[in-house]
């Protein structure tokens, strides 16, 4: 199953009154797992940027004056995205709405809400009445989110995927146990966990007691071909 975790920056809220997209950040997931593939770009929102939105995401006119406009980096994003994508957002209507007011200015076809999960939506229902922006979903999940001075849609897209993945119930592990040291080492999704060995010693009533279990219940019982260790 291929993902596209996104976000947005725009100059305000509402693009039928003139407010535009200026910056667009994605990652591509494959089977909830991170790809490596990413878009990000900069767009020149032909108008002036308010100051009010400044202060959330830092964007400012003079910063965009040089970057392409929508319409020239409309087929880098329908590329990106392709016929099977299905785009995850947070608050996902809101950056819908821009995406599709930039697709079909520029006379493109406009994507299905079909193809969208929202998981602000998601939160919702896992924690009602609790805050469930990002910022408080990375909090919940001890998620790192200290490089988020400012909204930034790559940044943000991101700590959305990472979000993403435990609102649907974290890390499945794949689990392989290596011998190549004096330590076991639990393999978890590429992140090493260190296990210590262990010793636990055996007293000889408890020795006692699993050796008349073995002759009683297993017939030639290859524990007790050797002498039983009470080290173990």
């Amino acid at each position: 199953m291929r993902e596209i975790c996104f976000d947005t920056e725009t100059t305000g809220f509402y693009p039928e009154s003139g407010d535009r997209l200026i910056e667009i950040g994605a990652l591509e997931l494959i089977n909830h797992v991170p790809t490596g593939k990413i878009f990000h770009e900069f767009i020149n929102p032909e108008r002036d940027v308010p100051e009010a939105a400044v202060k959330i995401h830092g964007i400012t006119t003079e910063f965009l004056q040089d970057k392409p406009k929508f319409a020239e980096i409309a087929d880098k994003w329908i590329d990106f995205i392709g016929d099977d994508g299905i785009f995850v957002a947070h608050n996902a209507e809101f950056d819908m709405k821009f995406i599709n007011f930039e697709l079909k200015k520029c006379g493109y076809e406009t994507y299905d809400w079909d193809r969208v999960v929202d998981t602000l939506a998601i939160a919702r229902n896992e924690f009602p009445g609790a805050k469930n922006n990002l910022d408080a979903l990375c909090k919940r999940f001890n998620i790192d989110n200290s490089a988020r001075t400012y909204h930034g849609a790559l940044l943000d897209a991101q700590l959305l995927a990472e979000v993403y993945l435990q609102l649907l119930g974290g890390y499945e592990p794949s689990i392989k146990f290596t011998d190549n040291t004096k330590e076991n080492k639990l393999i978890l999704n590429n992140s090493h966990i260190q296990i210590k060995e262990r010793h636990f010693q055996l007293t000889d009533e408890e020795n006692q007691t699993h050796r008349e279990f073995l002759e009683k219940n297993i017939k030639n019982p290859l524990w007790l071909s050797d002498e039983i260790k009470t080290d173990a």
